[in-house]
């Protein structure tokens, strides 16, 4: 008569103990999903029979994750063409693990005296989301409750959390890249790299690229303190002696008052000037011409953060990472080849 599969029996294959391949099997906690799901696929594979073993599925749902919370400021969430379809692609994929979506909107009195959300105290969230920048102080307070945390296009040096960032300096290498293999060498710098560190990294790949094709890099075509403001924006380009023949911008609105600029000034985009930008939002396409960018996946942002905090709630005594996401080069009509006496 052939012998039952016993528990051991699963222990001994995967070199676990038998307490948690029971703990596996009742749906109990203490093991990790990922040991869970292996110790149900080993008993199948033996054939073990157990009681409890056509609740497991429903077990393993019930006592995984359930509640998350999605933080942002007022402000992210006002930016809805880049932002907005983050959180529809983090919404969809918490939905799709059977879990509930919490959303909280960080208000500037909120931010200034560090309170957090009421739901974050009463143990009824399992991981927290933070979508963009709130302020380092309020992000810490948040990491400190101890609910698994990842941020998502957001990170700095003080904060112990994963990040789920676009990969900036390689972007921005590959968009001034394609400026200069277009033939240009005066190539300016638009943004405010005190807004956002992601704008800083945008500035190193600027950089990074003039220095791997030998190009000096001229501190006066560099504009680190750039807000989105036509008249301030003016006012530095009319103070140039010489003039870029192309304008790399860290963002969409600096690339579409940039090139508005261009033109109310009698500039030819592109055959004068050529305008190259980060982000492809809503401005890059509705741009005359429309502009060059970087295109970033937002719906794999929104999909990478939560495949990332399922991750962390299940391991989180491991070290922390940060995760780039690639970046594509689109090449529009505001970028073109330059000719000195074209």
């Amino acid at each position: 008569m052939e012998r039952k599969v016993s528990m051991q029996d699963i222990a001994d294959r995967l070199n676990i103990s038998k307490n948690s391949v029971s703990q596996a099997l009742s749906g109990k906690p203490g093991v990790s999903e990922e040991t869970r799901q292996l110790v149900q696929k080993v008993a199948d594979e033996l054939g073990y029979q157990y009681a409890g073993s056509r609740k497991l599925k429903q077990s393993e749902h019930t006592t995984g994750p359930k509640n998350i919370a999605l933080i942002a400021s007022d402000f992210a969430f006002s930016l809805v063409s880049f932002f907005g379809e983050i959180y529809l692609s983090v919404e969809k994929e918490v939905r799709d693990r059977g879990m509930n979506l919490f959303i909280e909107s960080i208000n500037s009195d909120s931010k200034e005296k560090l309170i957090l959300p009421s739901l974050l105290s009463n143990h009824q969230i399992d991981g927290i989301l933070i979508l963009s920048h709130i302020s380092t102080d309020y992000i810490a307070k948040v990491i400190e409750t101890g609910i698994p945390t990842v941020l998502i296009d957001h990170h700095e040096p003080s904060l112990q959390a994963d990040a789920i960032l676009t990969n900036n300096r390689f972007g921005a290498f590959s968009a001034v890249e394609h400026l200069i293999q277009l033939g240009h060498q005066e190539i300016g710098f638009v943004g405010d790299v005190h807004f956002s560190p992601s704008y800083q990294e945008r500035l190193d790949g600027y950089l990074l690229a003039l220095r791997n094709y030998g190009l000096e890099p001229k501190h006066e075509f560099i504009f680190t303190k750039a807000q989105e403001d036509l008249g301030e924006l003016n006012q530095y380009f009319e103070a140039l002696d010489t003039k870029p023949s192309a304008w790399f911008c860290v963002n969409d609105g600096h690339g579409f008052l940039i090139t508005s600029l261009l033109q109310q000034k009698g500039y030819k985009v592109p055959e004068e000037v050529s305008v190259c930008n980060f982000d492809n939002g809503q401005l890059s396409q509705i741009a005359t011409p429309k502009i060059t960018t970087m295109d970033i996946d937002l719906k794999y942002f929104g999909k990478k953060a939560v495949e990332q905090l399922w991750w962390r709630i299940h391991h989180r005594d491991e070290p922390i990472q940060e995760i780039l996401l690639p970046t594509k080069l689109l090449v529009r009509d505001s970028t073109a080849a330059f000719h000195k006496n074209g």
